[in-house]
């Protein structure tokens, strides 16, 4: 893996996939900023043990200022950020027509302007080295209108991710390919990693019915999409941009 020594600034890394793809940045050599809102000290304990150098910064990614001081933070420790991996998010289930609109404004406030202001506070640094790797999370349920089939179970519906989530990730889709293209001529590439059902804490109430149309009969873990996460942020990952990488056992193929 060639990221000895690049910077990685990963959000939501107190969660599975984050605290993931920490592991391995750090067992490729990369020096991590860690972000979260969830208290982040067994990443970072973890991350620290298996030889990188880790900064920890509590930062919430729908809030403007906090994300600029992020980058911030990692920029006074390091000189530079060479990766940046959008990891936060949150979840959001049940149906379209009970869905309150508080719960719509908590899912596109974290998932997709989270995302944007992450991306976008990275944008000046990269330019300035004319370097950067960017990895944003979309997911299957932003191209399938939902793993649920309510006509044939509607109890899917209240168990799997609904609405509100799937229309961030295709948000995260589209603005990866947006921004692939802006920052393509700065040696900046943007890619995204579309990860299907992983078995995780937020995931132990997934209907056993959606597990088994799974092609390759499981559910994903937290490795294979850190896995594809460090694979686009490699050195050697400069030719691949605007694409979004499918993690998703054959639930979805395109």
């Amino acid at each position: 893996m060639s990221v000895r020594g690049r910077v990685a600034l990963i959000t939501g890394a107190a969660g599975s996939i984050g605290s993931a793809t920490a592991l391995a940045l750090a067992a490729g050599g990369a020096r991590l900023a860690l972000a979260d809102t969830a208290p982040l000290a067994g990443v970072e304990a973890e991350t620290r043990a298996a030889g990188a150098e880790v900064l920890g910064i509590t930062a919430d990614v729908g809030d403007t200022g906090a994300v600029q001081a992020m980058v911030a933070a990692t920029l006074a420790a390091y000189g530079r950020v060479d990766i940046l991996a959008t990891v936060a998010g949150i979840t959001s289930q049940g149906t379209a027509a009970d869905l309150p609109e508080a719960e719509w404004d908590r899912v596109i406030r974290i998932n997709l302007k989270g995302t944007f202001l992450c991306c976008q506070a990275v944008i000046a640094p990269m330019r300035r080295q004319g370097y950067g790797r960017i990895v944003t999370i979309g997911s299957v349920l932003g191209k399938n209108g939902g793993n649920p089939r309510p006509w044939i179970d509607p109890s899917e519906q209240q168990r799997a991710g609904n609405v509100a989530y799937g229309v961030t990730k295709a948000g995260v889709h589209a603005m990866t390919a947006y921004l692939a293209k802006e920052l393509a001529a700065d040696g900046i590439t943007v890619n995204a990693v579309a990860p299907g059902p992983v078995t995780s804490a937020l995931t132990t109430k997934f209907p056993d019915s959606l597990r088994r149309l799974i092609p390759v009969g499981r559910m994903g873990t937290t490795a294979d999409v850190a896995r594809a996460i460090t694979f686009l942020a490699d050195d050697d990952a400069g030719f691949i941009t605007g694409e979004v990488i499918d993690v998703n056992g054959g639930l979805w193929m395109d």
